[in-house]
């Protein structure tokens, strides 16, 4: 499409001389402004792409791809039968029997906070692989018995807890007596603490032995849910298909983790869209410099223009020597701007580390975003979009500067010289 002549004029006039510096300097802002256009793009795309794919492989890690649940104030009974046929279908890893319960939270320290309590076997805890994966104090060995407790580590931190400590449970759903419902309150013995890589999950999650939970609750022989793992996360439609029918007339909430956590991922999803279209703007407006430099290159060559046309040179020939000027510029920004966008991308904690030492401030709270750590990392097809956008835009923005270029009347130029 270039041939030797097209690219040896496009280098000369690439190449500033006397007189010509200004023209220049607009290019090399151009090419800059891609550039920053193209990394900033690059480095929150694949921030936000890891931060949504991380907090799902984290939420999933604890909950599990299908949650088979009893209605508010309702239980599931028999689920031994009902667990073991779960288990037996094709597809699914393992079917967890849980029971949960709101509780409130406190030590012999002043104060106190709301939480969840899940009663679940020692067994199953196992099988949960950002619990039992993730211990860091104490053992799962010693998760049995009635007054058994693990809990996470933004729990132990904040109430000052340790292997050994005592965390006490007190809930509104006690004995009915004459003088109304009495409490239930009983202290347990912290066993084993966690790190979940999910603030909300440290903070908040405490877990009991099953038959603990359901002498804490008054729920004997029952549960209130079952959560489900399978092979594959997003073949979750058929596995469903699979279990409704094992249901029988039982009324029971079934789901997948699409429909439990709709919400988090629709708003992640349209923060990502919404921040793609806005940094998106900064390549387009590198984009403009690139036409209003191109466009001053092609005034300072009239003369040229006018020279070539008359030494027989084509239009077609003028139109591809301006066009490889300004796609140089493009091409070359979004190159420079790929490189330092995977550069910070792949060195994004670092570069977080740094900064928080440097001001004392924070770049990523972690109570905020419910994730311990920064995603790090480049996600590919995110750049490949980023990269297909820059050039698009630089391309196109050499085509109207180009056009003029090519359509130059050599007659008018030379007559007005």
């Amino acid at each position: 499409m270039f041939g030797p002549f097209e690219r040896l004029v496009a280098g000369r006039y690439l190449r500033a001389r006397k007189g010509e510096r200004f023209v220049s300097i607009i290019a090399i802002f151009s090419l800059v402004g891609i550039a920053l256009g193209v990394a900033t793009l690059i480095v929150v795309s694949s921030v936000m792409t890891g931060f949504q794919r991380e907090l799902v492989t984290r939420i999933l890690g604890v909950n599990g791809h299908i949650s088979l649940d009893a209605y508010a104030g309702d239980k599931i009974t028999a689920y031994e039968a009902l667990t073991a046929k779960i288990a037996a279908v094709p597809g699914v890893e393992a079917a967890l029997p849980v029971l949960d319960g709101q509780v409130f939270l406190t030590t012999d320290r002043p104060g106190g906070t709301g939480g969840l309590v899940r009663g679940i076997t020692a067994e199953s805890l196992r099988k949960i692989p950002q619990i039992g994966g993730h211990i860091v104090a104490g053992s799962l060995d010693d998760f049995k018995g009635e007054d058994a407790i693990a809990i996470g580590v933004g729990l132990a931190a904040v109430n000052r807890l340790s292997i050994g400590g005592t965390l006490t449970l007190v809930s509104p759903n006690g004995a009915v007596t004459a003088f109304g419902t009495m409490p239930r309150i009983k202290a347990y013995h912290v066993v084993a603490i966690f790190d979940s890589g999910l603030s909300t999950f440290n903070n908040s999650v405490a877990y009991l032995s099953l038959p603990a939970a359901q002498i804490y609750f008054m729920k004997e022989a029952a549960i209130t849910g079952i959560d489900i793992r399978v092979a594959d996360a997003d073949g979750t439609a058929a596995v469903l298909a699979r279990i409704q029918p094992l249901l029988g007339n039982r009324q029971l909430l079934l789901r997948d983790w699409r429909q439990a956590n709709n919400g988090i991922i629709g708003v992640l999803q349209i923060q990502k869209d919404t921040m793609f279209i806005v940094l998106g703007m900064i390549i387009l407006v590198a984009a403009f410099n690139v036409i209003s430099s191109l466009i001053m290159l092609v005034k300072d060559k009239r003369r040229d223009i006018a020279v070539m046309r008359t030494m027989g040179a084509q239009s077609g020939a003028i139109l591809r020597i301006f066009i490889m000027c300004g796609a140089f510029v493009g091409v070359a920004g979004t190159a420079l701007g790929t490189a330092i966008g995977v550069l910070v991308c792949t060195n994004i904690v670092a570069i977080q580390h740094a900064i928080e030492a440097l001001t004392g401030g924070q770049v990523f709270d972690r109570n905020v975003f419910m994730l311990t750590d920064l995603p790090q990392g480049v996600e590919w097809p995110d750049v490949a979009k980023v990269v297909a956008l820059g050039l698009v835009l630089s391309l196109l923005a050499t085509i109207y500067p180009s056009w003029r270029a090519a359509s130059t009347d050599p007659v008018e130029v030379l007559r007005n010289e």
